[in-house]
């Protein structure tokens, strides 16, 4: 049985414009952004009004192809010159994660060969497209391989957002949600709230509603009640980062379900694409973490909660080592054991 899912998109290339589903005023409002220029997508980015690995990555490719549509160059030496100052000011919205440097850097790449400043432009409009249909494939290739390792009936516990709109479509780690849903297999998903910023809470149960997937939410400091109550069979995340080790940073929060998978001798499991890996990096311990505003932390809702003058950590992503990794389930299928020799031959075919 296959059923027709209601499964919404966060990106959409409009020729002079980026549409951009504002993920910063859901659920309660759904509303597109229309993105005219760098600094659009630039502070769309930091500002989280698009989040998740893959989507930053797509949207800033469109960015950055937006951009260029807009040079007044008259060698295409002065217009390769302003394209790289523009990827790298895109590449400094967000530190972590891999994909939005992997975007940038494969537009500017596409045009090496370029004649002419038109055929640049037409170039890397058309590039900055096949990353996001190649992202939709991947995503679902991700989502085949991992609906392999569940069963009718399983429940499952995911943090964080990594569904359809972290992405061009499906998702890396909700993925498997939509493609059982699609044919008729029950999973129990329990989404975490996913403190301080509540993706799990605000985007992950909105979304999974909308394709009328069974979904609870509960608070991250749950989490080991619930799997010890609830019965529940695996832990899946995505990832923003992976190391050729097979360390992954991912949402803060995750580091902390490894744990509880390993001590409740569950499989802890990690979709992501190709994309994300980062095999320049030989461990977590290299990975730069972002810090954010202390307010995420002190303010609710724009209400403080916390005393004026209080110290604030704030780290946006932990590292989860490889160790506490059961799997790691990438669009070639699903690494399992020695990620080092693994992630290496994926990367020197």
């Amino acid at each position: 049985m296959t059923n027709t899912l209601s499964i919404p998109q966060s990106v959409q290339w409009k020729d002079d414009h980026i549409l951009l589903l504002d993920q910063q005023l859901l659920p309660h409002e759904t509303t597109y952004l229309e993105l005219r220029t760098i600094q659009d997508v630039w502070n769309a980015i930091v500002s989280l009004k698009v989040r998740g690995a893959p989507a930053i990555g797509i949207t800033a490719g469109f960015g950055l192809a937006l951009a260029a549509q807009n040079y007044d160059c008259e060698t295409l030496q002065e217009f390769i010159e302003k394209l790289t100052k523009d990827r790298d000011y895109l590449a400094g919205s967000r530190p972590t994660a891999i994909n939005l440097f992997w975007a940038l850097n494969r537009l500017t790449n596409s045009i090496s060969n370029a004649k002419s400043i038109n055929g640049a432009v037409t170039t890397l409009i058309h590039e900055a497209i096949q990353i996001q249909l190649e992202d939709e494939d991947v995503c679902k290739q991700i989502g085949e391989h991992a609906l392999s390792l569940f069963k009718n009936g399983d429940k499952i516990l995911t943090i964080c957002n990594a569904g359809s709109i972290a992405t061009a479509k499906y998702g890396t780690a909700l993925s498997p949600f939509y493609l059982a849903k699609e044919r008729g297999i029950k999973l129990e998903i329990y989404a975490s709230e996913t403190r301080p910023v509540l993706q799990g809470a605000r985007l992950t149960t909105w979304e999974l509603m909308q394709a009328d997937i069974d979904v609870t939410l509960i608070t991250d400091s749950m989490a080991a009640h619930t799997i010890a109550t609830k019965g529940i069979n695996a832990i899946i995340v995505g990832a923003d980062r992976i190391t050729a080790n097979g360390d992954v940073a991912n949402k803060i929060g995750t580091y902390n379900l490894a744990i509880l998978a390993n001590a409740f001798q569950i499989p802890f499991y990690v979709a992501a694409p190709l994309s994300t890996f980062d095999p320049t990096l030989s461990s977590g311990q290299e990975i730069p973490i972002e810090e954010r505003d202390s307010k995420e932390i002190t303010h609710l809702n724009g209400q403080q909660i916390a005393p004026t003058g209080v110290k604030v950590f704030n780290p946006a992503f932990d590292v989860t080592p490889n160790e506490l990794v059961t799997a790691i389930i990438t669009e070639k299928g699903i690494i399992d054991s020695d990620y080092s020799r693994h992630i290496s031959l994926l990367f020197n075919k």
